[in-house]
């Protein structure tokens, strides 16, 4: 579909993801559908704010992560994967004390990074570093944060669950928690919209069936939607680890990428990596062979 087609089916309330599947005729979500879909939803999650009880909820839901986050470690640097609008993780960061942790976050979405560094700037969050990167390849060295957390964006990527979560778990250090939909512990009636929207299930099976050791699962006591409950599940890591600085690397073959202002280069993948308005874009097909890179460079 054209994108001008999508944008008005958006605009009359359609659901994209559903209409794309259809369109793409597929039964799960794939990279291109989410990004799509949630592109179009840009501002939603800031503007959902204005409303008193929303906002209350989202200071209710982002402490409750942070102290959850706290009953297990005081996190040096943290990553939101799949921040979105940066909602969240704001009073997660409040929660936290945000002085005292590095953060980073990214999402699949450009615009919606966009608007999560716009949040940023108004609440004077302007430290953390945002990215637009893929679930399945993350931008980071082995055991780059001390926690690693996300809120409902493995949801959409059923069928994709255990290959998602070895790449969070991959860059943990610590901790992997999650706060996703949990089809396990929810109503008939809400399973059934989870198959509809193709949701994620299954994630402590897939965890447990890669020696991950989970030791929480349960319901979270806050959710947006009653339809869509919210669990928490904990994965510890390496709690003692050794933490080293944070380190960005191609999402393609993991060499080392350094930063000229314009672009993120690897000399050992040979790849540049763009910023568009100064927003790192780092998925894999962001990539550009510019084996010449060094050479022509102008500083």
């Amino acid at each position: 579909m054209h994108p001008k087609e999508l944008t008005e089916a958006f605009q009359r309330g359609e659901n994209i993801t559903s209409l794309l599947r259809k369109t793409f005729d597929t039964s799960n979500n794939t990279e291109e559908i989410i990004e799509t879909a949630y592109d179009l939803q840009t501002g939603g999650y800031v503007a959902a704010l204005d409303a008193p009880q929303m906002l209350q909820h989202k200071v209710d839901y982002g402490n409750a992560i942070a102290q959850e986050i706290l009953s297990l470690t005081k996190p040096r640097t943290l990553l939101e994967a799949g921040i979105g609008e940066g909602t969240t993780c704001s009073f997660v960061l409040d929660g936290l004390n945000h002085a005292e942790t590095q953060m980073h976050g990214f999402d699949i979405s450009w615009s919606r990074i966009a608007c999560c560094r716009d949040w940023f700037e108004r609440h004077n969050y302007e430290s953390s570093f945002l990215s637009v990167a893929s679930l399945f390849h993350l931008p980071y060295a082995d055991e780059s944060f001390d926690v690693v957390y996300t809120s409902h964006s493995i949801e959409p990527n059923k069928g994709h669950e255990a290959a998602i979560l070895q790449e969070l778990y991959r860059v943990t250090s610590g901790f992997l928690i999650l706060l996703e939909p949990s089809y396990e512990l929810a109503s008939p009636e809400c399973q059934q919209r989870m198959e509809q929207h193709g949701y994620c299930r299954d994630l402590v099976v897939h965890a447990q069936s890669l020696d991950m050791q989970v030791t929480k699962h349960e319901l979270f006591p806050y959710s947006a939607n009653p339809l869509n409950p919210t669990a928490l599940t904990v994965i510890v890591k390496n709690p003692t680890a050794q933490l080293a600085p944070v380190q960005l690397v191609c999402p393609r073959f993991r060499d080392p990428l350094v930063d000229y202002g314009d672009s993120f280069y690897s000399s050992g993948s040979l790849r540049a990596y763009p910023k568009i308005q100064g927003i790192p874009c780092l998925r894999p097909q962001d990539g550009i062979i510019t084996s010449a890179f060094e050479q022509y460079r102008k500083d």
